[in-house]
């Protein structure tokens, strides 16, 4: 590793999410480099970063030996392939949610990063939100009393996606912030949606997730534009408040009401 250029990040995918970290990461003084297979989108970057290295094909990047590590913000059909290359070259690794798209390859990349002793991160940025945070030390402080329900809706979020389905876009979000909450993770899932806009890509799903000490969940997720949530975009909600029903409604803050 090139000690001049240590803790520098690179990004692969300059797209939605990729251009977010790589804003981020600039404004931390820790981007490295931008990867993208996309020649206007690698010009843009380039002219508004000039300072900053970028590369067409990943395996240029990881030539270079530059980066202490990377994050993968590609379409999700793409993240297996894409983790597993930088895993084995022996860089850490952030890789946007899902991870991947099935449980054999995402177990795979686990015992990869495990072989080749690397940190395999998922971009479960909500657990950092400090409305999220403070729900879970109302928990930790038993301020609402033992934890009986949760319950998410993520509704109306736009992007329809044509690589993955509703829930694996959206509910690991959720999923994540239902085992933050518990400190469980989950012994029973069933799921169900309907396939309205894309054949064979469900574009809304309700998912029941149970946990031990018979707490209960369920996540409701769609892209559908015709769907309207009368709280908000995202909410979350405790069954028996002692003192009434806390609320984030908006991805900035939180309030209870």
């Amino acid at each position: 590793m090139n000690s001049q250029v240590q803790n520098k990040v690179c990004v692969v995918g300059g797209g939605k999410w990729g251009s977010n970290h790589i804003r981020i990461l600039n404004e931390m003084g820790n981007l490295g480099a931008i990867v993208d297979c996309d020649v206007q989108s690698l010009a843009y970057y380039s002219e508004k970063y000039p300072q900053i290295s970028t590369f067409n094909k990943l395996t240029s990047a990881l030539k270079t030996d530059n980066y202490t590590g990377y994050v993968v913000a590609t379409p999700a059909n793409t993240h297996y392939k894409i983790a597993l290359e930088i895993i084995n070259s022996g860089y850490h690794v952030l890789v946007e949610k899902p991870v991947a798209m099935n449980k054999k390859d995402v177990n795979q990349l686990k015992n990869a990063a495990e072989r080749n002793n690397i940190n395999l991160m998922a971009g479960h940025l909500l657990l950092f939100h400090p409305g999220i945070q403070k729900i879970k030390e109302i928990i930790d402080n038993d301020i609402i009393g033992n934890l009986q329900y949760i319950y998410s809706n993520r509704l109306n979020l736009g992007t329809v996606r044509t690589e993955e389905n509703v829930f694996w876009s959206l509910a690991p979000h959720d999923i994540s912030i239902f085992q933050y909450f518990t400190g469980l993770p989950p012994i029973k899932i069933t799921s169900t949606g309907g396939a309205f806009l894309q054949s064979q890509i469900h574009d809304t799903t309700i998912t029941i997730l149970e946990y031990e000490d018979n707490i209960k969940g369920h996540i409701d997720a769609t892209v559908d534009g015709e769907v309207c949530d009368v709280k908000s975009a995202s909410s979350f909600s405790f069954k028996k408040f002692k003192t009434g029903e806390l609320v984030g409604d908006d991805p900035f803050g939180y309030h209870a009401q």
